[in-house]
């Protein structure tokens, strides 16, 4: 497992969250996909939501986005109540994310995607792919965004022929462009490589202070380094919080998710 980079205290703190989930509950039938979820992120906040299979993570992202609509409970998005708000509203308000299977366009290139991405949400649900006197404003921020994430020289580049870790490169940049207030990421580091996984928690670690970030992930050496607090669910529902440290150290986590290897390393 990689050292994790020392972790600072997070002191207690009077700002309103930039989320908050109250009793949020998502059921299929008799399914109980969500169960009375309570979470409040601040602005500026890197947190984690991990879990084994099954445990509720991606249909609580469906919930926050818009995707999908709870069956019980409130969300909150930018101090306004968002619950019944369709998903390009919220987008426009300032939320972005990521799926956990890519919604890429592979038959365009890399600075296409990333001129589409830039497009955003800007002139409406429907607009013209060329947007007179923003053209060559949207193709620069594209460009620079391409460098951002390392992908600089595959400008030309169709999307289908990048690797997987150069795909979530870019899907990360897509989802920055739109200047979000709150990114939601799902599982980037899934099928990287460790040179990619790597690259992308710099990548991670690179983000303006100012965006707001909850990621969910399997590999805990991502998880673990970008998160500031960790959310764990199991069944549907919030079973621990804490920091990376009290994650590491909990033996509930090690029990439903970590496995001996990392409760070997930390001597538990």
């Amino acid at each position: 497992m990689t050292e994790a980079a020392p972790e600072k205290p997070v002191a207690a703190s009077s700002v309103e969250p930039i989320l908050r989930l109250r009793g949020i509950g998502r059921r299929f039938g008799g399914l109980h996909a969500v169960r009375e979820v309570d979470l409040a992120i601040e602005p500026g906040e890197r947190r984690a939501i991990l879990g084994p299979n099954g445990a509720g993570k991606t249909t609580l992202f469906n919930v926050i986005s818009g995707d999908m609509a709870p069956t019980s409970g409130s969300i909150e998005l930018f101090g306004a109540d968002v619950t019944r708000l369709a998903a390009r509203h919220r987008a426009k308000l300032g939320l972005s994310r990521t799926y956990q299977t890519s919604r890429l366009f592979a038959g365009l290139s890399v600075e296409d995607n990333l001129y589409l991405a830039a497009l955003g949400v800007e002139a409406g649900h429907f607009r013209p792919l060329v947007v007179p006197n923003r053209d060559g404003e949207l193709r620069e921020r594209a460009r620079a965004m391409a460098g951002t994430v390392g992908l600089g020289e595959r400008l030309t580049t169709l999307v289908g022929s990048l690797s997987h870790g150069e795909q979530r490169q870019l899907e990360v940049g897509m989802a920055r462009l739109p200047n979000p207030r709150l990114m939601l990421l799902d599982e980037p580091a899934s099928g990287l490589s460790r040179g990619e996984r790597i690259a992308l928690t710099d990548l991670l670690l690179q983000l303006d202070p100012a965006i707001t970030l909850i990621l969910i992930e399997h590999d805990m050496d991502v998880a673990l380094r970008v998160a500031q607090r960790v959310t764990m669910m199991h069944d549907g529902r919030v079973v621990v919080e804490g920091t990376p440290a009290e994650i590491r150290a909990n033996p509930l986590v090690h029990e439903l998710y970590l496995g001996s290897k990392y409760g070997a390393e930390d001597g538990t």
